[in-house]
């Protein structure tokens, strides 16, 4: 566990001390901004200041990252164009799942051993940041430990049985495969899974109150954070200026962390990947129901290619989230859309009522893998986790930590992965994905 600097003083954070509950605008009309904490709302940028280092966007990426230099005595200021965990790090489902989103024996297949093996003795260690930092700082977001892969049939279940393999191959021992009917029930109260796979390193929490407590702890270590602060232009040079509408940030260094919701900052990271929508619902509290649908209390996500992921809120709501809206257009109604989901998992919930329907947007790229290197120099850039961004958005933070420290191995280790823009460019990236996820969703239907 890392150990926690010095508090240094914060002059922003002494002359702004408001500790009203988020303002219900600021964020997706969720679960999470309904419940968050109580938190500071932290002023824009005016005028120009001066820093080791500015990081743009606090979300998970940028508040790790920001955690891991403010430990280490750097100057840093987080630009935000909204407030702390607006994006996807407040909206997503909560869940701690290793890996990325395209597994290390396909990375090993296409690129080789070489480019595998670091990235595999990396793959578990986002959990562990999440659970130092909390443990740390004192983050109060429910944290619990555990989480369940669920395979529809036999044959889904053959894959957990690989992944389980797979995982051990790379240092992860440890998980338990349950493929007896009464044996699963007793961890998730379905018959819709033949089979699951535990692990008990998983887990789950509140992701907006984790963000807001990530923030805090940064804010303690001296750190600035700047929200309603939009950057319109990241100035190249030595310092690099990043302005905004009211301010600028000269710093030695600059870290773009804005992921799906960058925009156009950046056009050569906006074309090589794709901002995409996935909807979640929260139920009204379940009280003794909760505990028979997921006794165990695990996170829970199937291994379909287009899968669904729940888990139960500390209040004993059903969190249940699932589908993928190419091109980031929200649904008009999240309810309807993930309800018939849910419901065929738990038929027990065909009457309950739903409170809360958000979406997210998430950043997706051709390979499936996360784009990490550097636009100049001096400016570094993270993002594309394409749905798996919990765990590594924190494991990042901290390689950037190093990387602007002068320790570029772990930080090159994922520079070294390509590149590639989607076929067809902007305009047809999405016409094209969506033909590839249909074929995907039928191979799921059919139970492939």
């Amino acid at each position: 566990m890392s150990r926690q600097a010095v508090p240094r003083a914060n002059p922003a954070a002494r002359d702004w001390q408001p500790t009203d509950r988020l303002a219900k605008s600021a964020h997706a009309p969720s679960y999470y901004a309904h419940s968050a904490h109580a938190a500071p709302r932290r002023p824009p940028l005016t005028g120009p200041v001066q820093a080791d280092v500015c990081i743009v966007g606090a979300g998970y990426t940028g508040l790790s990252a920001g955690i891991a230099l403010a430990e280490a005595g750097k100057r840093v200021v987080i630009l935000e164009q909204s407030s702390v965990g607006w994006g996807a790090s407040g909206r997503n489902g909560g869940q701690i799942v290793h890996s990325y989103s395209r597994d290390l024996d396909v990375i090993e297949a296409k690129h080789g051993r070489a480019v595998a093996e670091p990235l595999g003795r990396m793959m578990f260690e986002g959990a562990q940041v999440i659970r130092e930092r909390v443990a740390s700082y004192a983050i109060d977001c429910d944290l619990k430990d555990g989480g369940l892969f669920a395979a529809v049939n036999d044959s889904k279940a053959r894959g957990l049985v690989e992944q389980k393999v797979l995982w051990e191959r790379w240092g992860h021992p440890g998980l338990t495969l349950v493929d007896r009917a009464s044996e699963v029930r007793k961890l998730v109260g379905t018959d819709r899974y033949s089979a699951v796979l535990v692990d008990p390193t998983g887990g789950h929490f509140h992701p907006l109150n984790l963000a807001l407590g990530e923030a805090a702890a940064f804010e303690s270590l001296g750190g600035t954070i700047h929200e309603g602060s939009g950057v319109l232009k990241i100035e190249r040079g030595t310092p690099a200026v990043v302005h905004t509408a009211q301010g600028q940030v000269r710093a030695r260094q600059v870290i773009v962390a804005c992921n799906a919701y960058g925009g156009d900052l950046e056009p050569k990271l906006a074309s090589r990947s794709m901002p995409c929508g996935t909807q979640v619902i929260a139920t009204a509290p379940l009280g003794a129901l909760a505990d028979e649908l997921i006794p165990s209390d695990y996170c829970v996500e199937d291994n379909n290619f287009l899968l669904d992921y729940f888990r139960l809120s500390a209040d004993k709501r059903m969190i249940y989230g699932g589908g993928v809206v190419y091109g980031a257009r929200d649904p008009k109604e999240v309810k309807s859309l993930i309800r018939p989901q849910m419901v065929k998992t738990f038929a027990q919930l065909q009457d309950v009522e739903i409170e809360f329907g958000w979406t997210g947007n998430f950043l997706l790229t051709l390979s499936r893998l996360p784009q990490v290197g550097t636009l100049a120099p001096n400016i570094y850039f993270s993002q594309g986790c394409s749905g798996h961004g919990v765990t590594f958005t924190h494991l990042i933070g901290r390689v950037l930590g190093e990387a602007l420290q002068g320790d570029t191995t772990r930080f090159d280790a994922f520079a070294r992965l390509p590149h590639h823009p989607f076929p067809g460019g902007r305009l047809l990236r999405v016409p094209f994905t969506a033909m590839g996820a249909l074929w995907y969703q039928l191979r799921d239907r059919l139970g492939i």
